[in-house]
């Protein structure tokens, strides 16, 4: 209601400063300053809904999944036989749907729930809960996860993000999540209806660093106090539940929020790109959550917290560099300029080829990195190299794909301008998924 509210006030205001009468009694400009406080103060009145989680306190272990039967020490690009059948339905749902509704989703700015609801059916969240909480899990699949959200990019990067936000926390639960926090928060995802989730480390500053936060979280009594401001949050206005990244006296950690607790909300700040996940700022404003919605224990190790979710960025950027490719080589093949194909042109020919070329190189670190997290091994040289090329030569893909389609890449018409968008996201974006 306080968000209908405040558009009917700023339509009264709008009617009323067409109205001479405010010159004539000198009030334009006061009524000017509270349109822009209205519009500036959108994190007091939009806040997020919430659930009753409850655990019933049985759980006296956490549940750790184990590298799969079938890994070794050699870094092995083969899939399994039900790795291939998820990605088969992956890419058909990609396909059939997300391409679909992929413009329409841009332009609203929101995920058709619709389209959430196809995706729960393909089970995905039942891959990231352990099967003694309901889930199909019995051991890690950080490949299986990269694979997915690859498929899913290939689709639309922003659905893809809206759908694996809430598969991303899950998997964060069950890596480092306590027994009490599994049972009361994991068990859910393996449900009818599971919780909409998102993860929130990103801060609105230059040269954001994940490892130097401004976010607060203060000891007091027997909880923690939550200050400071989150940027391009996945879901923020919609998700049920948070992992949110905040400094301590003793370093970065993470802490569980609920959706609709007391001083957290969410504002307006429309992104360029990956618009379809709903990214909005969140503030946390004195949000208090008990002691043990710390998450993890002795064994939580933030450094793969945000490696994890930086590979799952870098799995998006390779999904939606292979639509380019994918869109490109017909595109120029069909294409006639001076009685030939646009392809026939060496400048033309060498972009499409580059194109492949810096698409697989992003592949195999990413690949490289993804595979040495699920063995268990250390992984964070091998995320910061894939990092650093994806960043990189998935804008230059983008850019190029605009390029290539010439002035056609620059309307709406072709999905070009869309992709080129939501690679420029890679290069700042934080959090939001977790492999």
């Amino acid at each position: 209601m306080a968000k209908d509210a405040i558009g009917f006030a700023l339509s009264a205001l709008n009617r009323l400063a067409g109205s001479q009468w405010l010159d004539r009694t000198g009030m334009r400009q006061g009524v000017e300053r509270l349109a822009y406080r209205l519009t500036k103060g959108g994190f007091q009145v939009l806040t997020t809904s919430a659930r009753a989680f409850k655990s019933a306190g049985t759980k006296t272990h956490p549940t750790r999944l184990s590298a799969p039967g079938h890994t070794t020490d050699l870094f092995d690009l083969g899939i399994t036989e039900e790795q291939q059948m998820i990605r088969d339905s992956v890419r058909a749902f990609a396909t059939e749907v997300l391409r679909g509704q992929a413009e329409q989703a841009n332009a609203a700015q929101h995920t058709d729930p619709a389209v959430l609801s196809q995706a729960q059916a393909l089970g995905l969240n039942f891959f990231a809960v352990p099967e003694d909480l309901g889930g199909a899990a019995a051991e890690r699949s950080t490949v299986t996860s990269m694979l997915v959200a690859e498929d899913l990019a290939w689709g639309d990067m922003g659905q893809a993000v809206a759908i694996l936000a809430p598969m991303g926390v899950a998997n964060a639960l069950t890596r480092w999540g306590t027994a009490m926090q599994q049972e009361k928060y994991l068990a859910s995802f393996a449900g009818d209806t599971p919780p909409l989730a998102s993860i929130a480390v990103l801060e609105h500053r230059p040269l954001f660093d994940p490892m130097q936060l401004r976010t607060t979280a203060t000891r007091n009594g027997d909880d923690w106090v939550l200050h400071g401001e989150k940027s391009l949050v996945p879901l923020a206005a919609e998700a049920e539940l948070f992992l949110v990244a905040a400094a301590t006296d003793t370093g970065p950690a993470v802490f569980i929020v609920e959706g609709g607790s007391e001083g957290l909300s969410a504002g307006e700040d429309p992104a360029m790109g990956v618009r379809a996940c709903a990214q909005r700022p969140l503030r946390l404003d004195g949000v208090r959550v008990a002691a043990d919605q710390r998450l993890g224990g002795d064994d939580f190790n933030y450094r793969e917290f945000i490696d994890l979710g930086t590979l799952g960025w870098c799995a998006l950027a390779v999904g939606t560099a292979q639509a380019v490719l994918d869109y490109v080589v017909p595109y120029v093949n069909e294409r006639q300029a001076f009685g030939e194909p646009i392809s026939h042109r060496q400048a033309v020919a060498f972009m499409v080829a580059d194109i492949a070329i810096e698409l697989e190189a992003m592949r195999m670190l990413t690949y490289r990195a993804a595979c040495r997290a699920e063995q268990g091994k250390p992984f964070q040289r091998e995320t910061h190299l894939a990092r650093t090329l994806v960043k990189d030569k998935a804008m230059r893909i983008g850019t190029d794909g605009v390029q290539l389609l010439g002035g056609h890449g620059f309307t709406h018409e072709y999905p070009v301008e869309r992709w080129y968008r939501d690679l420029r996201a890679i290069g700042i974006a934080f959090g939001g998924l977790h492999l």
